[in-house]
């Protein structure tokens, strides 16, 4: 009795195997692309280490928890800084230009004709829920071997926000979890700015 081999994963969904090599475009590539409107509007890509990834949809808690955050921010930071919400950052050496939810960047809004990268960023913050491996991915192999200087992962599934510091090509060599009812010291270009609450970042 013969058998028929099945060439195509189940339901149509992607193979378990990608051909080789890839083709990686350099940041440079990416933006000429989206300037040219190569991109459906609907799309929501970005590009991580040369490959266009697509962006998670966020949930109602992830969606407070970023505006809790982004309020947050703009109480105890000081002037001469601002925080940008879902907007890229350019990570040229890694071939990135990855969203964080939020980061703190020096200067004005309108100084930036072109996004900002590791020398203008003083933290960046990203929100996690189901991404949480994602997003823990993105700080050891993206922001802590750029040079982000902070890095602070609001943690929904465990309620806490992890602070992480000491970039390097390794990641960060330090991470300091904040529980429920502690208070985050948020310090910007190493000068101490403020603290922030965890329970006002969490839905």
């Amino acid at each position: 009795m013969s058998t028929i081999s099945q060439t195509m994963p189940p339901g149509g969904g992607p193979p378990d195997w990608m051909p080789s090599p890839l083709y990686r475009m350099s940041v440079e590539e990416y933006e000429a692309m989206v300037a040219s409107g190569a991109f459906p509007g609907r799309r929501r890509l970005h590009l991580i280490q040369g490959l266009l990834v697509e962006k998670m949809t966020q949930n109602p808690p992830h969606t407070m928890a970023d505006e809790l955050c982004g309020r947050e921010l703009l109480r105890v930071l000081p002037p001469g800084w601002h925080v940008r919400a879902a907007k890229p950052i350019r990570l040229p050496g890694q071939a990135s230009k990855p969203e964080p939810d939020r980061c703190v960047v020096r200067g004005d809004v309108r100084d930036y004709r072109q996004d900002p990268g590791p020398g203008e960023i003083a933290l960046v913050v990203e929100v996690a829920d189901s991404s949480l491996t994602v997003d823990r991915d993105y700080v050891a192999r993206l922001y802590g071997p750029a040079g982000i200087p902070v890095c602070w992962i609001v943690n929904l599934i465990d309620r806490r926000v992890e602070v992480y510091t000491q970039p390097g090509a390794g990641g960060y060599a330090s991470r300091v979890d904040f529980p429920i009812g502690d208070t985050i010291p948020l310090e910007i270009a190493g000068q101490p700015v403020g603290r922030i609450a965890v329970d006002d970042l969490l839905p």
